[in-house]
């Protein structure tokens, strides 16, 4: 088939992101990759002699595939253009296989139309008792209110796919723009927290430190009721799902963002006001003649009175001038507290987080990093102790061995709801 004329293919960046998806999915039918291979190799300029013997497959099937690709690229540049939601499914559709011809299809538009605006309705909104639909779920509930008579799991499983709705997937969605009394003040104060960060190494060079500071509560130590059984050639490793409970601990902690080094952790199972003190004193007391920026989140006991009263202390500030905690003065409530601790002028200052975004403050990243390398379900511990210990030990390679700063791009550019 070499006398044959091979179809050009441009591909957009989109439609190679979701073809390279396609030909890299785990879950994705064989004959779906092998096509989007063709289709992606066709766009590289290779041959179909090449393509042929990359993949292993006939001369005709690529040359099938490629012009059947080239022949939809204007359909799918104007679908990706005028409903790019749709450039997946309609990309799945030209490189699936053609319905045969069969008997007429037992379901009408209305009723696939409604079994579609089921699949992306919230179950709770039937005071259904569950999370989020499946394929089962929602032949069950079509056929109960009598939408259809009878339907399989599969054929709605089909619907959905053609329309590449994932109800069983979920995707993280950061600084949503809804529920924020004044969007002004929020992007304010998103701006500023990214502008320290980016500015950190700057500041620092200026004797200004600049910290990321929270706890993490409720750290478990479990200890496996066996012991795990170590991977070998072909075998996993392999741990036993059964545990122990000896009780739990919690970490405050700060993170200089400048060299992404924990500084004075303090591990203990409580965090109350003064052992959130203490910490912020213990940090502190490493540069006394430094300025301090804590980034840290709207918690009580980051408000709290003895913080009031360490950076009045700092200032040299007339304790009798501060007023009384819920009567009067700077100590009256948490706002003037708060207002009192954001002062610039201080040499220690602390900058907080808008409500729900403590995804902005770094050291959550390293609380992350912590879960993954420590405590994860292959984590053991005889006692709370030993978890502790763990913990410190953790904590020191880390500052030894893998400490770095992150690369903070984000700028605090609110994202479209």
């Amino acid at each position: 088939m070499a006398w044959l004329t091979a179809s050009k293919i441009e591909l957009s960046d989109k439609q190679k992101k979701i073809l390279t998806e396609l030909a890299n999915g785990r879950k994705v039918p064989l004959q779906l990759i092998i096509r989007a291979k063709i289709v992606l190799f066709a766009a590289l300029g290779w041959s179909n002699n090449a393509i042929e013997k990359s993949l292993n497959v006939w001369d005709k099937t690529v040359q099938r595939w490629r012009d059947r690709y080239s022949k939809k690229s204007e359909e799918l540049m104007r679908i990706e253009a005028e409903s790019p939601h749709n450039l997946r499914s309609t990309i799945i559709k030209t490189l699936s296989d053609e319905q045969r011809p069969g008997g007429p299809s037992k379901f009408t538009d209305e009723q696939v139309a409604v079994i579609i605006a089921f699949a992306c309705e919230d179950p709770s909104k039937f005071d259904l008792p569950f999370s989020h639909w499946t394929p089962a779920l929602l032949k069950e509930e079509v056929v109960r209110r009598g939408i259809v008579k009878d339907i399989s799991v599969r054929q709605v499983g089909r619907y959905l796919e053609e329309r590449d709705l994932q109800p069983h997937r979920t995707k993280s969605w950061l600084n949503p723009n809804i529920d924020i009394d004044n969007i002004e003040e929020f992007q304010a104060t998103v701006a500023k927290i990214c502008e320290i960060y980016i500015s950190a190494e700057e500041l620092a060079n200026e004797n200004v430190q600049v910290y990321s500071t929270d706890e993490k509560m409720g750290i478990q130590a479990k200890e496996h009721v066996n012991p795990k059984q170590l991977m070998q050639p072909g075998q996993p490793e392999l741990i036993d799902p059964e545990y122990i409970r000896h009780g739990t601990t919690g970490l405050i902690a700060s993170r200089n963002v400048v060299t992404g080094e924990i500084v004075s952790p303090l591990i203990q199972p409580t965090r109350t006001e003064a052992d959130f003190v203490a910490h912020i004193k213990s940090v502190y007391q490493n540069n006394p003649d430094d300025k301090h920026i804590f980034i840290e989140d709207n918690l009580n006991t980051h408000k709290s009175e003895g913080l009031v009263r360490f950076v009045a202390q700092i200032e040299g500030i007339d304790e009798s001038t501060l007023g009384v905690k819920g009567k009067s003065g700077i100590l009256k409530s948490m706002a003037s507290r708060a207002e009192f601790l954001m002062d610039n002028d201080h040499k220690v200052v602390f900058v907080y987080t808008p409500k729900h975004c403590s995804w902005l403050n770094q050291i959550e990243c390293w609380f992350s990093i912590l879960a993954r390398r420590l405590l994860n379900k292959r984590a053991s511990f005889k006692s709370v102790e030993e978890l502790e210990q763990k913990l410190r030990s953790f904590i020191d390679y880390y500052n030894q061995f893998l400490k770095k700063p992150f690369q903070w791009n984000y700028k605090g550019k609110l994202l479209k709801v």
